[in-house]
Protein backbone atom coordinates (compact mmCIF):
# COMPACT_ATOMS: atom_id res chain seq x y z
CA UNK A 1 0.00 0.00 0.00
CA UNK A 2 2.54 2.53 0.87
CA UNK A 3 4.85 1.37 -1.93
CA UNK A 4 2.03 2.74 -4.48
CA UNK A 5 3.50 5.06 -7.04
CA UNK A 6 0.53 7.75 -8.47
CA UNK A 7 0.55 7.20 -12.33
CA UNK A 8 0.11 9.90 -14.91
CA UNK A 9 -3.16 9.78 -16.31
CA UNK A 10 -4.88 8.84 -18.64
CA UNK A 11 -5.27 5.37 -17.15
CA UNK A 12 -4.18 2.46 -18.79
CA UNK A 13 -7.21 0.50 -18.82
CA UNK A 14 -11.22 -0.11 -20.17
CA UNK A 15 -13.13 2.81 -18.91
CA UNK A 16 -16.04 2.33 -21.45
CA UNK A 17 -17.25 -0.94 -19.79
CA UNK A 18 -20.85 -2.06 -20.68
CA UNK A 19 -22.17 -0.85 -16.96
CA UNK A 20 -20.38 2.70 -17.25
CA UNK A 21 -21.50 2.94 -20.84
CA UNK A 22 -25.35 2.12 -19.27
CA UNK A 23 -25.08 4.26 -16.71
CA UNK A 24 -23.33 7.17 -18.32
CA UNK A 25 -26.82 7.30 -20.63
CA UNK A 26 -28.81 7.96 -17.80
CA UNK A 27 -26.52 10.74 -15.80
CA UNK A 28 -26.08 12.62 -19.34
CA UNK A 29 -30.14 12.65 -19.68
CA UNK A 30 -30.51 14.42 -16.11
CA UNK A 31 -27.80 16.56 -16.13
CA UNK A 32 -28.93 17.98 -19.72
CA UNK A 33 -32.72 18.09 -18.73
CA UNK A 34 -31.46 19.83 -15.58
CA UNK A 35 -29.36 22.73 -17.77
CA UNK A 36 -32.01 23.08 -20.35
CA UNK A 37 -33.99 23.82 -17.47
CA UNK A 38 -31.94 26.50 -15.91
CA UNK A 39 -31.16 28.41 -19.16
CA UNK A 40 -35.10 29.12 -19.19
CA UNK A 41 -34.47 30.88 -15.68
CA UNK A 42 -34.00 34.67 -16.43
CA UNK A 43 -31.63 35.31 -13.47
CA UNK A 44 -29.62 32.48 -12.89
CA UNK A 45 -27.97 34.18 -9.82
CA UNK A 46 -30.66 33.13 -7.71
CA UNK A 47 -30.78 29.56 -8.67
CA UNK A 48 -26.94 29.86 -8.39
CA UNK A 49 -26.54 31.12 -4.86
CA UNK A 50 -29.67 29.17 -3.85
CA UNK A 51 -27.74 25.77 -4.40
CA UNK A 52 -24.22 27.35 -3.35
CA UNK A 53 -25.42 27.80 -0.11
CA UNK A 54 -26.39 24.22 0.59
CA UNK A 55 -23.25 23.37 -1.48
CA UNK A 56 -21.17 25.01 0.80
CA UNK A 57 -22.37 23.49 4.09
CA UNK A 58 -22.52 19.94 2.30
CA UNK A 59 -18.84 20.25 1.55
CA UNK A 60 -17.35 21.44 3.99
CA UNK A 61 -19.29 18.65 6.94
CA UNK A 62 -17.44 16.32 4.95
CA UNK A 63 -14.27 17.81 6.43
CA UNK A 64 -16.00 18.14 10.02
CA UNK A 65 -16.46 21.54 9.51
CA UNK A 66 -20.36 21.62 10.74
CA UNK A 67 -22.57 24.66 10.79
CA UNK A 68 -26.13 25.69 10.81
CA UNK A 69 -28.42 27.45 8.25
CA UNK A 70 -28.84 30.27 11.25
CA UNK A 71 -25.07 30.23 11.64
CA UNK A 72 -24.31 30.52 8.03
CA UNK A 73 -27.15 32.98 7.36
CA UNK A 74 -25.20 35.36 10.57
CA UNK A 75 -22.13 34.53 8.54
CA UNK A 76 -23.36 35.59 5.16
CA UNK A 77 -24.96 39.08 6.33
CA UNK A 78 -21.80 39.88 7.76
CA UNK A 79 -22.36 39.91 11.31
CA UNK A 80 -20.00 39.73 14.19
CA UNK A 81 -21.79 36.61 16.15
CA UNK A 82 -21.33 34.19 12.90
CA UNK A 83 -18.90 31.50 14.02
CA UNK A 84 -15.97 30.29 12.99
CA UNK A 85 -17.40 27.13 10.83
CA UNK A 86 -19.77 29.37 8.87
CA UNK A 87 -17.17 31.86 8.09
CA UNK A 88 -15.18 28.80 6.65
CA UNK A 89 -18.42 27.58 4.68
CA UNK A 90 -18.48 31.80 3.61
CA UNK A 91 -14.93 31.33 2.31
CA UNK A 92 -15.90 27.91 0.32
CA UNK A 93 -18.88 29.84 -1.45
CA UNK A 94 -16.57 32.91 -2.14
CA UNK A 95 -14.00 30.16 -3.74
CA UNK A 96 -16.42 28.51 -6.01
CA UNK A 97 -17.48 32.30 -7.32
CA UNK A 98 -14.18 32.82 -7.82
CA UNK A 99 -13.41 29.96 -9.83
CA UNK A 100 -16.54 29.90 -11.77
CA UNK A 101 -15.82 33.52 -12.98
CA UNK A 102 -12.10 32.63 -13.91
CA UNK A 103 -13.47 29.44 -15.62
CA UNK A 104 -15.75 31.73 -17.63
CA UNK A 105 -13.16 34.35 -18.84
CA UNK A 106 -9.97 31.84 -19.73
CA UNK A 107 -11.93 29.00 -21.09
CA UNK A 108 -9.75 26.55 -19.12
CA UNK A 109 -8.69 25.30 -15.52
CA UNK A 110 -5.13 25.36 -14.48
CA UNK A 111 -2.77 24.30 -11.72
CA UNK A 112 -2.61 28.14 -10.82
CA UNK A 113 -6.45 28.62 -10.96
CA UNK A 114 -6.77 25.48 -8.35
CA UNK A 115 -3.83 27.14 -6.37
CA UNK A 116 -5.63 30.17 -5.77
CA UNK A 117 -9.46 28.40 -5.13
CA UNK A 118 -7.35 26.18 -1.92
CA UNK A 119 -6.01 29.91 -1.21
CA UNK A 120 -9.74 31.13 -0.87
CA UNK A 121 -10.69 28.32 1.07
CA UNK A 122 -8.19 28.24 3.51
CA UNK A 123 -7.25 31.89 3.55
CA UNK A 124 -3.89 31.39 3.75
CA UNK A 125 -1.06 31.47 0.81
CA UNK A 126 0.75 27.97 1.47
CA UNK A 127 0.19 27.07 -1.77
CA UNK A 128 1.81 23.28 -2.77
CA UNK A 129 2.94 20.91 -0.17
CA UNK A 130 6.89 21.18 0.30
CA UNK A 131 7.26 19.25 3.77
CA UNK A 132 7.29 15.79 3.64
CA UNK A 133 4.78 13.31 6.71
CA UNK A 134 1.09 13.80 4.71
CA UNK A 135 -0.66 10.60 5.14
CA UNK A 136 -4.45 10.39 4.81
CA UNK A 137 -5.74 8.35 8.00
CA UNK A 138 -8.95 6.01 8.48
CA UNK A 139 -11.63 8.19 10.91
CA UNK A 140 -12.37 5.78 13.08
CA UNK A 141 -9.32 3.74 13.92
CA UNK A 142 -6.26 6.70 13.01
CA UNK A 143 -4.50 3.76 10.61
CA UNK A 144 -2.53 5.14 7.89
CA UNK A 145 -4.39 4.50 4.60
CA UNK A 146 -2.89 6.13 1.88
CA UNK A 147 0.58 8.41 1.86
CA UNK A 148 0.61 10.57 -0.69
CA UNK A 149 2.85 12.08 -3.35
CA UNK A 150 5.63 13.94 -1.72
CA UNK A 151 7.99 16.78 -2.80
CA UNK A 152 6.59 19.66 -4.65
CA UNK A 153 8.67 18.98 -8.02
CA UNK A 154 6.62 15.72 -7.93
CA UNK A 155 3.52 17.24 -6.75
CA UNK A 156 3.75 19.66 -9.76
CA UNK A 157 4.90 17.46 -12.23
CA UNK A 158 1.21 15.33 -11.37
CA UNK A 159 -0.70 18.48 -11.33
CA UNK A 160 0.53 19.67 -14.89
CA UNK A 161 -0.07 16.48 -16.03
CA UNK A 162 -3.54 16.55 -14.29
CA UNK A 163 -3.76 20.29 -16.29
CA UNK A 164 -3.29 18.55 -19.55
CA UNK A 165 -6.03 16.14 -18.84
CA UNK A 166 -9.02 18.25 -18.09
CA UNK A 167 -7.93 20.91 -20.88
CA UNK A 168 -6.85 18.82 -23.60
CA UNK A 169 -9.06 16.23 -25.20
CA UNK A 170 -6.95 13.56 -26.63
CA UNK A 171 -9.41 10.45 -26.89
CA UNK A 172 -13.37 10.13 -27.37
CA UNK A 173 -13.93 9.61 -23.77
CA UNK A 174 -16.97 11.57 -22.22
CA UNK A 175 -16.48 14.35 -19.84
CA UNK A 176 -18.44 12.67 -17.29
CA UNK A 177 -16.35 9.51 -17.13
CA UNK A 178 -12.95 11.88 -16.62
CA UNK A 179 -14.55 14.11 -14.74
CA UNK A 180 -14.54 10.70 -12.11
CA UNK A 181 -10.49 10.06 -12.94
CA UNK A 182 -10.11 13.86 -12.46
CA UNK A 183 -11.25 13.49 -9.50
CA UNK A 184 -9.80 10.73 -7.93
CA UNK A 185 -6.32 11.72 -9.50
CA UNK A 186 -6.83 15.26 -7.69
CA UNK A 187 -7.73 13.84 -4.23
CA UNK A 188 -4.60 11.30 -4.61
CA UNK A 189 -1.99 13.73 -5.75
CA UNK A 190 -3.47 15.89 -2.63
CA UNK A 191 -1.10 18.55 -3.30
CA UNK A 192 -1.89 20.98 -0.20
CA UNK A 193 -1.74 21.13 3.30
CA UNK A 194 -5.31 21.66 3.89
CA UNK A 195 -8.42 21.94 2.07
CA UNK A 196 -8.26 19.05 -0.56
CA UNK A 197 -10.99 17.89 -0.20
CA UNK A 198 -13.08 20.77 -0.29
CA UNK A 199 -10.74 22.28 -3.80
CA UNK A 200 -11.25 18.74 -5.12
CA UNK A 201 -15.62 18.87 -5.32
CA UNK A 202 -15.08 22.90 -6.58
CA UNK A 203 -13.04 21.18 -9.40
CA UNK A 204 -15.89 18.79 -9.91
CA UNK A 205 -17.98 21.64 -10.71
CA UNK A 206 -16.04 23.83 -12.58
CA UNK A 207 -14.62 21.12 -15.16
CA UNK A 208 -18.87 20.62 -15.96
CA UNK A 209 -19.15 24.08 -16.60
CA UNK A 210 -15.53 24.44 -18.57
CA UNK A 211 -16.87 21.62 -21.15
CA UNK A 212 -20.56 23.40 -21.61
CA UNK A 213 -22.68 20.47 -19.93
CA UNK A 214 -23.33 23.27 -17.04
CA UNK A 215 -23.72 27.15 -17.96
CA UNK A 216 -24.33 27.79 -14.44
CA UNK A 217 -22.27 26.31 -11.37
CA UNK A 218 -25.17 24.27 -10.12
CA UNK A 219 -24.98 20.72 -9.97
CA UNK A 220 -22.69 19.07 -6.74
CA UNK A 221 -21.55 15.83 -5.32
CA UNK A 222 -21.04 16.69 -2.01
CA UNK A 223 -24.27 15.98 -0.48
CA UNK A 224 -24.28 12.65 -2.54
CA UNK A 225 -20.99 11.79 -1.01
CA UNK A 226 -22.13 12.58 2.56
CA UNK A 227 -25.27 9.49 2.15
CA UNK A 228 -22.50 7.85 0.87
CA UNK A 229 -19.26 8.48 2.61
CA UNK A 230 -17.72 5.16 3.36
CA UNK A 231 -18.57 3.83 0.27
CA UNK A 232 -16.43 6.80 -1.54
CA UNK A 233 -13.54 6.21 1.08
CA UNK A 234 -13.62 2.35 -0.03
CA UNK A 235 -13.77 3.08 -3.91
CA UNK A 236 -10.85 5.85 -3.91
CA UNK A 237 -8.38 2.95 -2.33
CA UNK A 238 -9.97 0.16 -4.10
CA UNK A 239 -7.84 2.38 -7.31
CA UNK A 240 -4.79 2.49 -5.43
CA UNK A 241 -4.81 -0.99 -3.89
CA UNK A 242 -6.43 -3.36 -6.93
CA UNK A 243 -6.80 -0.73 -10.04
CA UNK A 244 -10.47 -0.94 -10.28
CA UNK A 245 -11.98 1.55 -11.98
CA UNK A 246 -15.04 0.52 -12.95
CA UNK A 247 -17.32 0.62 -9.62
CA UNK A 248 -15.22 3.87 -9.17
CA UNK A 249 -16.30 5.51 -12.15
CA UNK A 250 -19.82 4.05 -11.43
CA UNK A 251 -20.17 5.91 -8.45
CA UNK A 252 -19.39 9.22 -9.57
CA UNK A 253 -22.06 8.89 -12.94
CA UNK A 254 -24.71 7.77 -10.26
CA UNK A 255 -23.90 10.85 -7.71
CA UNK A 256 -24.28 12.98 -10.71
CA UNK A 257 -27.84 11.70 -12.16
CA UNK A 258 -28.83 11.54 -8.57
CA UNK A 259 -27.88 15.27 -7.91
CA UNK A 260 -29.05 15.95 -11.37
CA UNK A 261 -32.36 15.12 -10.11
CA UNK A 262 -32.71 16.63 -6.73
CA UNK A 263 -31.58 19.81 -8.07
CA UNK A 264 -33.95 20.06 -10.80
CA UNK A 265 -36.30 20.05 -8.47
CA UNK A 266 -34.95 22.77 -6.43
CA UNK A 267 -34.37 24.96 -8.52
CA UNK A 268 -38.10 24.24 -9.98
CA UNK A 269 -39.35 25.16 -6.70
CA UNK A 270 -37.46 28.35 -6.61
CA UNK A 271 -38.20 29.49 -9.33
CA UNK A 272 -42.11 28.85 -8.54
CA UNK A 273 -41.38 30.46 -5.35
CA UNK A 274 -40.11 33.85 -7.17
CA UNK A 275 -43.29 33.89 -9.46
CA UNK A 276 -45.34 33.58 -6.81
CA UNK A 277 -44.47 36.21 -4.70
CA UNK A 278 -43.89 38.74 -7.90
CA UNK A 279 -47.33 38.14 -8.43
CA UNK A 280 -48.58 38.08 -4.88
CA UNK A 281 -46.30 41.62 -4.35
CA UNK A 282 -48.00 43.17 -7.80
CA UNK A 283 -51.74 42.46 -6.43
CA UNK A 284 -50.64 43.80 -2.61
CA UNK A 285 -47.87 46.49 -3.03
CA UNK A 286 -48.52 47.51 -7.38
CA UNK A 287 -46.52 50.90 -6.20
CA UNK A 288 -43.27 49.28 -5.43
CA UNK A 289 -43.27 46.20 -7.76
CA UNK A 290 -40.77 45.49 -9.97
CA UNK A 291 -38.87 42.47 -11.33
CA UNK A 292 -35.41 44.24 -10.28
CA UNK A 293 -36.75 44.40 -6.52
CA UNK A 294 -38.06 40.70 -7.12
CA UNK A 295 -34.33 39.95 -8.04
CA UNK A 296 -32.42 41.36 -4.97
CA UNK A 297 -35.27 39.80 -2.89
CA UNK A 298 -33.80 36.48 -4.03
CA UNK A 299 -30.60 36.86 -4.02
CA UNK A 300 -29.85 36.00 -0.69
CA UNK A 301 -31.83 34.49 2.18
CA UNK A 302 -31.74 38.17 3.55
CA UNK A 303 -31.55 41.64 1.65
CA UNK A 304 -30.36 45.44 3.88
CA UNK A 305 -31.64 48.78 2.97
CA UNK A 306 -28.38 49.92 1.41
CA UNK A 307 -28.85 46.77 -1.10
CA UNK A 308 -32.53 47.83 -2.17
CA UNK A 309 -31.14 51.98 -2.34
CA UNK A 310 -28.46 51.05 -4.48
CA UNK A 311 -30.35 48.01 -6.34
CA UNK A 312 -33.27 50.29 -7.44
CA UNK A 313 -31.33 53.58 -7.36
CA UNK A 314 -33.19 55.05 -4.82
CA UNK A 315 -33.25 57.09 -1.61
CA UNK A 316 -32.07 55.66 1.83
CA UNK A 317 -35.81 56.63 2.93
CA UNK A 318 -37.41 55.11 0.07
CA UNK A 319 -35.62 51.83 0.14
CA UNK A 320 -36.72 51.61 3.66
CA UNK A 321 -39.95 52.07 3.02
CA UNK A 322 -40.16 49.52 0.54
CA UNK A 323 -38.73 47.20 2.93
CA UNK A 324 -41.37 47.93 5.32
CA UNK A 325 -44.00 47.97 3.53
CA UNK A 326 -43.02 44.27 2.06
CA UNK A 327 -42.68 42.84 5.82
CA UNK A 328 -46.22 44.29 6.98
CA UNK A 329 -47.21 42.08 3.95
CA UNK A 330 -45.52 39.37 5.59
CA UNK A 331 -43.33 38.56 2.48
CA UNK A 332 -40.16 39.79 4.99
CA UNK A 333 -39.46 39.30 8.55
CA UNK A 334 -36.45 41.49 9.76
CA UNK A 335 -34.04 41.61 12.83
CA UNK A 336 -31.87 44.22 14.35
CA UNK A 337 -27.97 42.95 14.47
CA UNK A 338 -26.03 46.02 15.66
CA UNK A 339 -26.41 48.99 14.48
CA UNK A 340 -28.05 47.46 10.93
CA UNK A 341 -31.33 45.71 10.25
CA UNK A 342 -31.44 42.50 8.05
CA UNK A 343 -34.50 41.65 6.18
CA UNK A 344 -34.61 38.16 5.52
CA UNK A 345 -36.63 36.12 2.70
CA UNK A 346 -38.01 33.24 5.19
CA UNK A 347 -39.79 31.53 2.82
CA UNK A 348 -37.14 31.16 0.55
CA UNK A 349 -34.49 30.43 3.86
CA UNK A 350 -36.93 27.78 4.89
CA UNK A 351 -36.84 26.41 1.26
CA UNK A 352 -33.36 25.62 1.12
CA UNK A 353 -33.30 24.50 4.95
CA UNK A 354 -35.59 21.89 3.75
CA UNK A 355 -33.43 20.58 0.94
CA UNK A 356 -32.23 17.07 1.81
Amino acid sequence: MFDYELPMLPPNVELETKAVLKQLARSNRALAELKGYADTIPNKHILINAVLINESKDSSAIENIVTTHDDLYQAMSNTSGASLAAKEVENYRTAIWQGYELVKERGMLTTNMIIEIQGLIEKNRAGIRKLPGTVLRNEKTGETVYAPPEGEEGIRSLLSNLEKYINVDEDDIDPLIKLSIIHYQFESIHPFYDGNGRTGRIINILYLVLKGLLDSPIVYLSSYIIRNKSEYYRLLQDIRDSGEWEEWILYILKGVEEMSVETLELVKKINEEVEKMSKEIKEKLPKIYSKELIDLLFYEFYTKISYIEKGLSITRKTASNYLTALENEGFLTSEKIGKERIYQNKRLYDMIKATP
